[in-house]
């Protein structure tokens, strides 16, 4: 194509309208093509490494710092004020937002990214759904109407046939999604959608789809240029989710073979030539156990997984994003896209995989990324995670010759992660990886509900890990003798360790034997320790014939420490005094298990309950969590109101006078 045929929109600054890993991975492409780079952020990023990366910054808001990236005005006038001529959206936030693109260009911005008409069309889910069945394209049935009243979801709902899949029209990452079993759960999961969607994407309509039991979920990556070129560069098997948000992806799926790989090539291809669409897109399709794929949605922009596409293909889809918004042609047809052995990326996030994956935030005290892997993140020791945003912290990468070197080498990368200071899924993704279904490549959208109790038995108490956490926290006490390798004159009387791992105290004795090693009495077992090291960071030992290692961080009565890949959080208690934590709400106070905003109280005062009826919703990290009550009685007090933020631990319902079980006299 001649230049003069070209239509050229050049840049030579971008603004990054996103935060975080997002942020730092664009700008990091941005660079080496030889763009100015610019952050904005809100204050509760105001030390952000995005933020002192970036060659400039403009502050964007302040109270409600998830919010702030959604001010459209704002954002214009920062990408104005800082002489940036384009616009990249990341992904989440305003990536697939209309009226942010159209701003953009009536600004005289080029939104690196497709046009507001695609958008528009694409990005939302009842619209694109009747794209795609005019094209001839299969999709899952439901409902899109514009009538959005509850009378009419519930009898639209019924016509389809429970289970339903509730789902928000706009943006997509699980939120304002809800899988509804019968028509008596479904107007709470209704209102419950509707909330999170606006409250995520500013927009409460949903869509009712048929629940497809146990498919594969299955995204083609796609682009488009404005000279009507377009490419599919394979697919990513997206199935292994909680929540209904990814937590494993790969490229390319171990369910699609090379026959299936054309044929949803070819159906995205086609909707985006249809569309003359422009830059980076998903299609994602639920593929059935018979083979049959069915359309769900687009997105309208760059994925968190693209790592792995990148990998497998060799191509920077930023770099191709960043081309295409220029004015450049793709410079590819589909017989230049070829593929290279496999990749699999891991979302490693701040929450409990043990107690519902309920989001944490707290102070990351230690961080530390493993070698030989590609890791995508924002953090550094020290770093705050906060609780306004999504629960993904780090994303691993990892690429070999097959599937399973993939597979072996991102397990040893999360076995060498340090995240120390907030809890992490770190063990549970090791689970995952390590589970004989996942590494059959067997995994569907219910391969965590299916396993669930098998992926957390790693995380259940474990004598010998209660055993090195109590020998660490006697050994680094400033008070404990020095330790020296060797035979001992220390008498061995047993010193009781008290210790809590989250399961409430513990007791451990802890015994130093004149050869020099250690015993430690756990629950009445014994377990035997020979150290062979001890360093400021590092233990080695010996446990019986088998010799071991773990990385720690003693921070005053709290110890952290990495071993086997599993992090062990442990207290001290040993000196504190007993205290009576009644977090569970069996005194009656239901408090909040996490640091968020309250969206929704389900309860008034005076209200009679039952034990576990849902009396307050909490939203965190962009998902609602229902509170429910710890035992049944009379709703004495209701502490916070909607749209507060609370803390954990706060006290946000409580409730007096428990019912009594037997009837009245």
């Amino acid at each position: 194509m001649s230049d003069q045929m070209m239509k050229r929109t050049p840049f030579f600054k971008i603004l990054v309208a996103n935060r975080g890993e997002i942020a730092l991975r664009i700008m990091r492409t941005a660079r080496r093509l030889g763009y100015g780079v610019v952050a904005v952020y809100s204050d509760a990023d105001r030390d952000a490494l995005h933020v002192r990366e970036a060659d400039s910054a403009v502050r964007i808001g302040e109270a409600l710092p998830a919010q702030s990236y959604l001010r459209i005005e704002a954002i214009i006038a920062a990408a104005k004020a800082s002489g940036a001529g384009a616009v990249h959206p990341g992904y989440g936030f305003l990536a697939e937002n209309e009226e942010f693109a159209r701003a953009c260009r009536d600004a005289g911005l080029v939104f690196i990214g497709p046009s507001p008409e695609a958008i528009r069309a694409m990005g939302n889910k009842a619209g694109a759904k009747d794209i795609m069945r005019k094209a001839g394209v299969p999709c899952v049935p439901g409902y899109q109407g514009a009538d959005q009243s509850d009378t009419v979801m519930l009898a639209e709902a019924r016509k389809i046939g429970f289970p339903v899949m509730i789902k928000a029209v706009a943006g997509g990452g699980g939120r304002g999604m809800r899988l509804v079993a019968d028509a008596a759960a479904f107007p709470d999961a209704l209102r419950s959608a509707r909330s999170e969607a606006q409250g995520a994407f500013g927009d409460g309509n949903v869509i009712l789809e048929r629940a497809i039991l146990n498919p594969r979920h299955i995204e083609i990556q796609v682009f488009g240029d404005r000279y009507g070129n377009a490419i599919h560069l394979g697919e990513r098997d997206c199935s292994v989710q909680r929540r209904h948000q990814k937590l494993i992806e790969e490229a390319p799926s171990p369910a699609v073979n090379r026959k299936l790989r054309a044929r949803m090539g070819e159906v995205a291809v086609a909707a985006v030539r249809q569309l003359r669409y422009e830059g980076a897109g998903t299609l994602e399709f639920l593929l059935d156990p018979s083979g049959e794929f069915y359309f769900m949605e687009m997105n309208t922009r760059l994925q968190v997984e693209h790592p792995v596409t990148e990998a497998i293909t060799g191509l920077d889809l930023v770099e191709l994003q960043l081309r295409v918004a220029g004015g450049e042609p793709l410079g590819l047809v589909q017989e230049d896209v070829t593929f290279s052995g496999h990749a699999i990326e891991v979302r490693l996030c701040s929450e409990d995989a043990g107690h519902d994956f309920v989001p944490q935030s707290g102070k990351m005290a230690l961080w530390q990324m493993p070698d030989g892997v590609r890791a995508e993140h924002a953090l550094q020791s020290g770093s705050e995670i906060p609780p306004f945003y999504d629960s993904m912290i780090a994303k691993l990468i990892s690429h070999g010759a097959d599937r399973n070197e993939a597979r072996a080498r991102l397990i040893c990368a999360l076995e060498q992660t340090v995240a120390f200071g907030v809890t992490t899924n770190q063990g549970f993704l090791i689970s995952c990886l390590r589970h004989p279904g996942f590494a059959r490549g067997e995994a569907t959208t219910s391969f965590i509900g299916e396993h669930r109790d098998e992926l957390l038995a790693s995380r259940q108490d474990d004598k010998a890990e209660t055993a090195l956490a109590a020998l660490l926290l006697y050994v680094t006490n400033s008070h404990a003798p020095p330790w020296r390798r060797g035979r001992s004159l220390a008498a061995t009387f047993p010193l009781t360790m008290r210790i809590d791992r989250g399961l409430g105290a513990q007791e451990v004795d802890i015994v130093r034997g004149r050869d020099g090693g250690y015993v430690a009495v756990v629950d009445g077992s014994e377990i035997r320790f020979e150290l062979d090291e001890l360093g400021p960071d590092t233990i080695r030992f010996h446990d019986g014939d088998l010799m071991g290692s773990a990385k720690f961080l003693r921070d005053g009565d709290r110890l952290y420490v990495l071993h086997r890949g599993v992090t062990i959080a442990a207290r001290d208690l040993t000196l504190a005094a007993p205290v009576s934590a009644a977090t569970s709400g069996g005194d009656g106070k239901v408090r909040a298990a996490m640091n968020g905003r309250v969206v929704a109280v389900l309860v008034k005062p005076g209200e009679q309950v039952a034990a576990g009826q849902p009396v307050m919703t909490l939203e965190a990290m962009k998902m609602e969590h229902v509170h429910t009550a710890g035992v049944a009685g009379t709703v004495s007090s209701i502490d916070v109101v909607e749209g507060e933020q609370v803390t954990t631990g706060r006290i946000v319902v409580e409730i007096a006078g428990a019912l009594s079980s037997s009837p009245a006299p």
